[in-house]
């Protein structure tokens, strides 16, 4: 079972309401199990929502206390991040998953690259990073 982003299956559930369907990766698991997933969605925040960011770290200081994720309007959303980690671990345990395909540059499912204060950097989001220290192989689309 794997692990996909639902923006990228064209779930209309990003930050501005609207989906980054990736015909290629449909495609490409078309007789695969996968569960399409929003951790941002899954702790409890709206579509459309404000964008936001982290700030003073990436996804692993956000998850120990040191960061925070703040929305353009400077709301701090930190505690529906971590809900959003929690419940995506609930999929993780009862689905036995191994590999993730997530949506690139995002606070929440970013690998290698996310926005901070606004600047894109090296890092991971919040959820990719719960992912990886679960040994997860995690696939940014």
């Amino acid at each position: 079972m794997i692990l996909v982003s639902a923006c990228l299956f064209g779930f209309n559930c990003r930050f501005d309401g609207r989906s980054k369907i990736n015909e290629t990766l449909i495609s490409s698991l078309k007789n695969t199990y996968f569960i399409p997933f929003c951790p941002e969605q899954l702790g409890g925040l709206p579509t459309p929502r404000n964008c936001a960011w982290i700030i003073n770290g990436d996804g692993k200081d956000v998850l120990a206390g040191n960061s925070k994720v703040i929305t353009e309007n400077g709301e701090d959303i930190t505690a529906q991040f971590i809900k959003g980690v929690t419940e995506t671990e609930k999929l993780v345990s009862l689905f036995h998953i191994k590999k993730a395909y997530l949506k690139s540059k995002s606070p929440s499912c970013g690998v290698g690259k996310i926005y901070r204060d606004k600047n894109l950097v090296t890092g991971n989001g919040v959820c990719a990073t719960m992912l990886l220290q679960k040994n997860i192989e995690l696939i940014s689309v």
